[in-house]
């Protein structure tokens, strides 16, 4: 047995390492892929370009333009002179958005009233409307805050009592940049994607080729068969795994603050879901072309529900219930609570027997599949 099974997993490293395409596939677009999503993938609002409508031209009103600016958060690109310029550049996108002073603007700050303040958004991207709009409130809120407290001195006026002061500290990621919670969770989906579309492809190729049928007559069984597909897949699972991490300790310091061991465990038990799908596909599959659209069918959903871009809460009740049937998501889960939080298998308890669990039902139905399939 253990002779036929290094025989297959022998010409099974041949076969796949032979290929040009098949190791480009394996080695530079994990490394290619986690480098374009780090820079790429990022939803934090820096430096959003706006154009300014002063028609009141105070040295309040330049304050104001001056403080948003000088935040990080804003760029001023363009003062324009009426509302048909506001309007070609919101409608071609030069500008996210264009803040809009009154004559008159200076007078009312200066006296008792309130001074109206335009904000113009481009709301067809909302995500980034709603982060720049709450960037926008925080600085004239310190603006008004500022502006009170020194006519408060000026006039004579006791000061209130103090408010309440947010202190805030953020657990995990200090910084709060997005690379860091996208990371992890890419080292998932380029797994899924490498080890489901090339052990389907694997597979089928045997078909097409016509040398399942000769392995049929062999002495190998088809026990053996399947692990001598399945066995050098995943060791280029935790070969990606090892690569794009280290892509992601090493160029974007993204820290591993959990275990290695279970890392490993955890992408095991997420191997056996993703080559069970492409040990399935294969099965209804006949050329390699039909493998790769139907690995692309699973690997999309896959991927809206897994977590990955959008939060999983923000979804509908039906739809969270629908993913709780995605290994993907598990394993987004998993990976972001080892490399970020460092925790272990006393928190991640659930979560990993949720991927075993998916891991083995998958990997079963595609066995016995495959079997009646060979047969």
């Amino acid at each position: 047995m253990f002779e036929r099974l290094k025989a297959m997993l022998i010409k099974e490293f041949i076969q796949v390492l032979r290929d040009k395409r098949t190791r480009f596939v394996i080695f530079v677009i994990p490394v290619f892929q986690v480098v374009v999503f780090g820079y790429a993938v990022n939803t934090d609002v820096r430096n959003s370009r706006m154009a300014i409508l002063d028609r009141d031209n105070s040295s309040e009103s330049r304050e104001i333009v001056e403080r948003f600016t000088r935040s990080g958060y804003f760029q001023t690109v363009e003062r324009i002179a009426d509302e048909r310029r506001m309007t070609e550049l919101l409608n071609r996108g030069d500008v996210r958005g264009v803040m809009v002073f009154d004559a008159g603007f200076g007078g009312r700050v200066q006296g008792k009233g309130e001074a109206p303040l335009a904000l113009v958004l481009d709301g067809s991207d909302a995500n980034s409307a709603g982060i720049v709009l709450s960037y926008a409130s925080a600085i004239i809120a310190a603006y008004n805050i500022e502006r009170l407290s020194a006519r408060a001195a000026r006039e004579g006026v006791a000061q209130p009592l103090a408010g309440v002061v947010l202190q805030s500290r953020a657990w995990f990621n200090p910084n709060l940049e997005s690379r860091v919670y996208f990371i992890p969770a890419v080292i998932a989906m380029l797994v899924m994607v490498v080890t489901m579309v090339l052990s389907s492809m694997a597979v089928v190729r045997e078909k097409e080729m016509g040398t399942i049928e000769q392995v049929v007559v062999t002495p190998i069984t088809r026990s053996e068969f399947i692990i001598g597909k399945t066995l050098p897949f995943i060791l280029m699972g935790y070969a990606n795994v090892a690569i794009v991490a280290a892509v992601a300790v090493h160029w974007f310091d993204i820290p591993i603050r959990g275990s290695l061991g279970l890392l490993a465990v955890a992408t095991g038990l997420f191997l056996m879901s993703s080559l069970g799908a492409g040990l399935l596909i294969s099965t209804i599959s006949s050329t390699q072309q039909q493998a790769l659209m139907s690995a692309f069918f699973v690997i999309f959903p896959g991927m809206l529900l897994s977590g990955f871009a959008f939060p999983i809460d923000n979804m509908p009740e039906s739809i969270r219930y629908v993913t709780i049937l995605n290994p993907l998501r598990w394993f987004m889960v998993i990976l972001r609570a080892i490399f970020l939080k460092g925790v272990g298998m006393e928190i991640l308890w659930k979560e990993m027997a949720a991927l075993g669990g998916l891991g083995l039902a998958v990997l079963l139905i595609a066995v016995a599949r495959f079997r009646k399939t060979v047969g």
